[in-house]
């Protein structure tokens, strides 16, 4: 009796030897802390994404199950005038914001990385455009655009700069303006939040030395910090235009794509064709549209971040 005891007390021993070794395992154990990740990422982005694929290849409306159509809805969204105006949008959209942000909130960000009373709570307070939700920021921003009560009216009024009251948001190029102003105040504390941190990794005794071997302000940034800067910029950037591409919340509550279509991007498109009219097979035709163009650009710019880390 007392040698099957022991027997089975060996065994179980054995066992959890063999488990704690598998646990010390570092394998297993990234495999172990990854797999909820991994579990997520496939219900919440790989199954959308390959049921928007479906989608784009039939014929579904809200409430008919379609049937496989192939590449018809992608030839007739590119043949779709407003689809061509969302494409030029978008893009340009992205291209102008990203350049203000990058040139604002390094411009910002050189200010804020200086020493000065309040430092804490004014870094703390460049977050709130940021840190608000976007619709609630969004419609105060169209309160302060209306044409009756505006705000930006009341001042350019008293100011002599106008005349008349303008219509921000009911003339085309005037609403695309407004909807760049408030992408840019809305993404321009992520900016400079991120490059001050990036600032304050660089030694200020390269500054030093460079001031005393007689290098000005220019010099120092162009030969100083912009290289040492730049790795941390082009992540930004990579993220910033990735949220950007694919822009809905902001113009949806400010425009809805109006006046006239003049401010749609892929995704207020995608979302009036596919939710609006129920043409669930277009809609997703338009949003797979995105990815071709935004795996382009992501891939030139980890191509680029690649380039410039291994210098």
């Amino acid at each position: 009796m007392a040698s099957a005891t022991t027997i089975r007390n060996v065994a179980t021993q054995g066992r959890a030897h063999s488990n704690a070794g598998m646990w010390e395992d570092e394998r297993w154990f990234a495999f172990a802390l990854l797999l909820p990740t991994g579990i997520l990422l496939a219900l919440f982005i790989a199954y959308p994404f390959f049921q928007g694929i479906w989608l784009s290849l039939t014929d579904t409306r809200v409430g008919v199950p379609g049937e496989f159509v192939g590449l018809k809805n992608f030839y007739k969204v590119w043949n779709d005038s407003i689809f061509r105006t969302a494409v030029w949008n978008t893009v340009w959209y992205t291209f102008v914001t990203t350049v203000f942000k990058l040139i604002l909130g390094l411009w910002l960000a050189q200010l804020l990385n200086r020493h000065f009373k309040g430092k804490a709570w004014v870094r703390a307070f460049i977050l709130l455009p940021f840190i608000i939700p976007t619709v609630l920021s969004t419609f105060a921003w169209k309160w302060m655009f209306d044409p009756t009560f505006s705000v930006l009216n009341w001042m350019l009024w008293n100011m002599g700069i106008i005349t008349k009251r303008l219509n921000w948001l009911g003339e085309p190029d005037l609403a695309f303006f407004s909807v760049i102003v408030v992408n840019i105040w809305r993404g321009l504390p992520f900016y400079a939040i991120s490059l001050l941190a990036g600032l304050q990794t660089i030694s200020p005794e390269l500054q030093e030395a460079a001031a005393i071997d007689g290098a000005n302000a220019w010099q120092r940034f162009r030969h100083i910090t912009w290289p040492l800067l730049l790795p941390v910029t082009m992540v930004v950037t990579l993220f910033s235009v990735i949220q950007t591409f694919a822009d809905f919340q902001l113009v949806y509550v400010l425009t809805g794509g109006g006046p006239a279509n003049a401010t749609h991007l892929f995704a207020t498109y995608a979302y009036q064709i596919g939710v609006g009219t129920g043409l669930l097979s277009e809609g997703a035709a338009i949003s797979l549209a995105i990815f071709p163009i935004l795996f382009g650009v992501v891939l030139l710019q980890l191509i680029y971040i690649r380039r410039v880390e291994t210098r």
